[in-house]
């Protein structure tokens, strides 16, 4: 085999190797479990993954979509910018998310700009297939129309919060959910991403983090460490944090998600 033969070979196996991973991920989504294999494969052959460095921007608030995007690694950061240039943090997106898709309830424009908080992966697809595939499929539409629902749940939820709770408990709240709820022992917790963005998250500035923090670890004896959070156990930071919420703990929504739509 000559040396150009043998590169177009490796080639093809690279960008096969590429759709195997796309396909393989669409199907592990919910969203897209009611979908035809043939209709999996049209749209892994339609799309790419990309790479991200920090600060990476993918789209704006108010442009016109023409993607929709999966997360499969790193982090993705959902935001607007308010009147006088400053952020409002939408969401923080880890693997296995998807987002962007929504647009096509929105007169085709995007309700946030999207920014990578970290070096990210993401899958780059067409929304016009998506589109085209929710008018054929009913099934599909209805699996969208679920997603949303529960998504405008947990928005829902963040606004009862931020209207409820101080900001220490707000912080307990956040680290419960990052927590294995079910542990009985003592639980280590590493923050995802800087405390400058979770702050952003909550809603809060830097400082007013960092004091509410504090009061957190004085209430409950969490020890703080950097971006490493021991308690020794859930009990008390669920009964600190959790007593202005509509919600019990272990919170039901987690136990119930499953990976993405």
């Amino acid at each position: 085999m000559s040396n150009v033969t043998n590169g177009i070979f490796l080639a093809a196996n690279v960008i096969m190797s590429e759709q195997e991973k796309i396909i393989a991920t669409l199907k592990s989504l919910k969203l897209f479990g009611v979908c035809d294999d043939s209709y999996i494969s049209d749209l892994a052959r339609q799309s790419r993954t990309i790479s991200c460095n920090k600060g990476y921007v993918l789209f704006l608030h108010e442009e016109q979509a023409e993607k929709f995007y999966i997360v499969t690694k790193g982090w993705i950061k959902l935001f607007r910018e308010t009147l006088d240039g400053s952020q409002a943090v939408v969401d923080i997106l880890p693997e296995g998310h998807m987002f962007g898709e929504t647009s096509i309830f929105q007169e085709g424009v995007y309700p946030y700009s999207a920014e990578a908080v970290e070096p990210t992966e993401i899958i780059v697809l067409p929304i016009s297939m998506l589109k085209t595939e929710i008018e054929l499929n009913q099934k599909l539409a209805l699996n969208m129309l679920s997603a949303m629902a529960r998504y405008r749940r947990q928005q829902d939820q963040e606004i009862e919060h931020r209207a409820l709770q101080n900001a220490p408990q707000r912080i307990g709240c956040f680290l419960l959910r990052l927590a294995d709820q079910a542990s009985d022992g003592q639980v280590v917790i590493n923050l995802p991403y800087d405390k400058t963005l979770v702050a952003s998250r909550l809603g809060m500035q830097p400082e007013t983090f960092s004091r509410a923090l504090a009061k957190l670890k004085d209430a409950t004896g969490i020890e703080v460490s950097g971006a490493t959070i021991k308690c020794e156990n859930l009990d008390q930071l669920s009964s600190y944090s959790c007593s202005a919420c509509s919600s019990e703990f272990p919170c039901q929504d987690l136990q119930d998600e499953q990976k993405v739509y």
